[in-house]
């Protein structure tokens, strides 16, 4: 079976483009990688990131994650699943854990729902083999993402205290799984952070990433 590498963090904190850093340095190390994204990852799932990313709309935090994990659903069974047994390796920009920080500990939904959800949804589907958690302050972050786009999406144009409870959402997840979860400095800049994925990668994995 292959390695499954998921990058999780706030707004603003570069998962996408750390991932695709990542992604381009295991194929430049002779590595069949499959990139993805959530929600999204595949034709419905899309559709999905379409309905929560929509400013217009608002959502119950309990029927957020479950539309967070019916896209996960599908982009499991169409993408990550059929790679990790090819043997190939799955780089995702955001996995199980956003859902808990975002709609638990950011939108109060209960953690206890949130579990049974994944457990309907993904069964004894396993854990990444590596979680990345690009930490930054929520400030900054929300300052890099108004720099970039003319307009922002629900969860970009949340209340900063929403963005501040899912920071520490995100802390609480990597403290309780110190084995799966590696926490990465987001302020530095680009190259110093691709490093640092990089080296946490190796240190974890070992030989399987070279």
């Amino acid at each position: 079976m292959g390695y499954f590498v998921t990058l999780e963090g706030g707004e603003g904190a570069g998962k996408t483009t750390q991932a695709s850093l990542l992604v381009k340095a295991l194929r430049e190390r002779g590595h069949d990688v499959e990139a993805t994204r959530e929600p999204g990852g595949s034709a419905g799932g899309e559709r999905i990131r379409a309905l929560l990313l929509a400013r217009e709309l608002g959502w119950d935090p309990v029927s957020e994650a479950l539309l967070h994990f019916a896209a996960r659903r599908e982009n499991v069974e169409r993408s990550i699943r059929p790679a990790l047994k090819r043997d190939a390796w799955v780089v995702s920009d955001r996995f199980v854990d956003s859902t808990f920080a975002y709609q638990g500990y950011g939108a109060g939904a209960p953690l206890e729902a949130i579990r049974a959800i994944a457990g309907a949804a993904l069964g004894d589907f396993r854990s990444p083999d590596l979680t990345l958690i690009l930490d930054l302050d929520p400030a900054r972050g929300l300052s890099r993402v108004r720099a970039g786009f003319l307009e922002l999406d629900r969860y970009e144009s949340r209340e900063m205290d929403f963005h501040r409870r899912v920071r520490a959402g995100f802390r609480e997840i990597a403290a309780g799984d110190p084995a799966r979860c590696t926490v990465i400095d987001a302020g530095q800049d680009e190259a110093a952070v691709s490093a640092a994925v990089l080296a946490a990668l190796d240190g974890r994995l070992g030989r399987a990433g070279r």
